[in-house]
């Protein structure tokens, strides 16, 4: 895990991403993506740490039709950065895998609710499991 990179606007964990080792992160501008990206362009413009400091959040952005997406910017918004990357951590280092190999699904990705991943961030695997 690479804590300095964060989370990006959206909601994604930067700080899990493998796949540009030398990418400081969506929200220090590390992100390709960050033209046509509409949570970057509309954060930016708005001033706005990330979707969970908006109003409006979540709105009808791609990005945010994603469950874990949404879910992890909710979780900032009601918890803080700080307490997700505390969760994650502690998760990855119990196995819960965050992206498989090759892909940009993983463990986060197999529930249906929102619930069922605040519940898998909160609690990792193990207690999920039982």
């Amino acid at each position: 895990m690479n804590e300095e990179r964060g989370f990006a606007y959206c909601g994604l964990a930067c700080c899990l991403c493998r796949e540009a080792k030398d990418c400081p992160g969506c929200r220090q501008e590390g992100c390709h993506d960050k033209e046509w990206c509409q949570c970057f362009q509309c954060c930016q413009k708005q001033n706005l740490k990330g979707c969970w400091e908006c109003q409006d959040f979540p709105c009808d952005n791609h990005m945010l039709n994603k469950l874990r997406v949404r879910t992890f910017a909710k979780f900032i918004g009601i918890y803080g950065e700080e307490k997700l990357l505390e969760c994650l951590k502690r998760n990855e280092e119990n196995g819960v895998v965050y992206h498989y190999q090759g892909s940009h699904m993983g463990e986060y990705d197999q529930f249906e609710t929102e619930e069922e991943i605040m519940d898998l961030i909160m609690h990792g695997v193990k207690e999920y499991q039982s």
